[in-house]
């Protein structure tokens, strides 16, 4: 009899859309979107505009004031810094300049001093050398950018002691469907979305890994002061380099932001899943 689930092998349904993702988007990976401070920083503020979601993530996890945490894929702090306040050590794993820049300056700012940052992608970490290990809590909240997630996977299992989160997507995205309307105007093909947390759980699965699955609707509306400044935001993002792409971008985003408050709004939702287990594979 055919095993679907078995006779899949979900690591390479992660590579090739990836791979896809990749391809129909050349260049755009996060590390280069967020390069420059001042993107950084506007992520930092909508993150902070989320606020209720970050302290609820912080909440969630199993964390005392003795724990030492791997924050993968960190960004600018925006869960480092809360967790270093609650914890005894927080790891940073972040290859972005200008993340790691705002994330310096914010630690700084909240007096934050037990984070250390290693300026790298996860792909390029050596758990034994870069990092400190192990650790309580391993934790990778929507940074799953990693061509190969099993090995990504294996590295955390590694890393940890005890607990590994990871947060995801669940089906289409808002910026996915943005995105595909927009690059066939912007770039002359289809923009291919990444792969989502079906791919991952089977991934998990395979290895022996059978997580707690919790999902949740989340709102998160981008606000601008004018609509120079919303092309200039999401310029990089989409890949706009030209006036004429510029123009682009601009007719679309007059149709799809709304006034709210003496600002414009662009609406987004999405889906996301936290998935979670203790220890190693279960097997």
């Amino acid at each position: 009899m055919i095993d679907p689930l078995n006779d899949t092998d979900w690591n390479e349904i992660w590579k090739s859309r990836t791979r896809g993702n990749r391809e129909s988007s050349p260049g755009r990976d996060c590390a280069r979107i967020w390069e420059s401070r001042e993107s950084a920083l506007r992520f930092w503020d909508m993150c902070r505009q989320e606020r209720s979601r970050i302290d609820k993530t912080v909440w969630e996890t199993d964390i005392t004031k003795e724990s030492r945490v791997l924050d993968i894929g960190a960004g600018p702090g925006t869960l480092a810094i809360p967790f270093a306040q609650k914890a005894a050590h927080v790891t940073a794993v972040e290859p972005a300049e200008g993340m790691c820049s705002v994330m310096r300056e914010k630690m700084a700012e909240f007096s934050v001093s037990n984070i250390n940052i290693v300026q790298k992608r996860w792909e390029d970490v050596d758990v034994e050398s870069d990092l400190q290990p192990p650790y309580d809590v391993v934790i990778a909240s929507f940074s799953l950018g990693m061509p190969d997630i099993r090995a990504a996977i294996e590295k955390m299992t590694q890393a940890s002691s005890k607990y590994v989160y990871l947060y995801h997507f669940a089906g289409p995205t808002s910026w996915d469907r943005q995105w595909q309307e927009l690059w066939p105007r912007l770039h002359g093909r289809a923009y291919q979305p990444g792969p989502k947390c079906d791919v991952l759980y089977n991934v998990l699965y395979q290895m022996g890994i059978y997580p707690h699955i919790r999902t949740f609707r989340l709102e998160h509306n981008q606000r601008y002061s004018t609509l120079d400044e919303a092309v200039s935001a999401l310029a990089p993002q989409a890949q706009a380099e030209t006036e004429e792409q510029k123009a682009v971008l601009r007719d679309y985003l007059k149709g799809a932001m709304r006034e709210e408050g003496g600002a414009l709004v662009m609406p987004g939702s999405s889906i996301r899943v936290k998935m979670w287990w203790e220890g190693g594979p279960n097997r």
